[in-house]
């Protein structure tokens, strides 16, 4: 029987591994566990990699777009082009409300609180510098989903940004609920048993979706990961709750 493994394989050269990681895995260590299950260890197991390096993480409960170095310089040069804002990203969300916005951005300070949750704070005194950019892409019923775009890189960042506009990402624990969201949730009519329905989707709903890295003269290699069947099959149900509503009303 063949296991299903965290992550799929979106780049590789002799320098760079780039992977779509699963929902419900961390990226490397757990200072409070250092037993729990990892993705860098998968990695170097399933391929037989001496050693990868973390260039920089995405919450565990986030899926998307990894990437990991395979040596001391390349992990070096990316290091500092992610301190100097050099390499963009894009994010997809689904989120709780309709905003009323097209695009507005976000720059309230943050820091950890240290809490045993592991959360992170609106703090203006004590809080480092935050920015991110919020793009709503459309809305259906009480959801709607947006691109993310972070200019820096706060832990919890966009979950903590977009609560603070009223509007948690779905299936947010910390930050907004952990409900799962079923089609009973939005669409009019629905005839299923409400005890038998299952969720379309039962995490949280943040999906990295795309990494630009800079190359020579000032070109950039555009990296990007599909949605995950469960993010992909709720984003799909909403457009289908719009394209009823707009036959509907003609």
């Amino acid at each position: 029987m063949k296991i299903s493994l965290p992550y799929s394989i979106i780049f590789q050269d002799d320098k760079i591994i780039v992977v779509n990681k699963s929902s419900g895995i961390s990226i490397g260590g757990d200072r409070w566990d250092e037993s729990k299950e990892r993705l860098d260890r998968i990695i170097t197991e399933d391929l037989k990699i001496s050693k990868l390096f973390t260039v920089h993480r995405i919450d565990k409960e986030t899926s998307g777009l990894v990437i990991f170095a395979k040596n001391k310089e390349m992990h070096r040069s990316l290091s500092v082009a992610f301190e100097q804002r050099k390499i963009q990203k894009r994010y997809t969300a689904i989120i709780h409300g309709r905003p009323s916005w097209k695009e507005t951005e976000c720059d309230l300070p943050l820091v950890p609180n240290g809490n045993k949750k592991h959360m992170t704070i609106i703090d203006k005194y004590r809080g480092k510098e935050s920015l991110t950019l919020f793009t709503c892409l459309f809305s259906a019923g009480n959801f709607s989903v947006i691109e993310a775009r972070p200019q820096t890189g706060r832990i919890h960042q966009i979950r903590v940004h977009i609560a603070s506009l009223g509007h948690p990402v779905v299936c947010d624990s910390l930050y907004g609920n952990a409900n799962p969201i079923k089609l009973s949730s939005f669409k009019r009519g629905y005839r299923g048993d409400p005890h038998e329905e299952r969720p379309l989707l039962s995490r949280l709903g943040l999906h990295a979706l795309e990494l630009s890295l800079p190359k020579d003269n000032d070109n950039y290699q555009i990296l990007t990961a599909p949605l995950a069947k469960d993010m992909a099959s709720l984003i799909n149900q909403l457009e289908k709750l719009i394209q009823m509503l707009r036959a509907i009303c003609g």
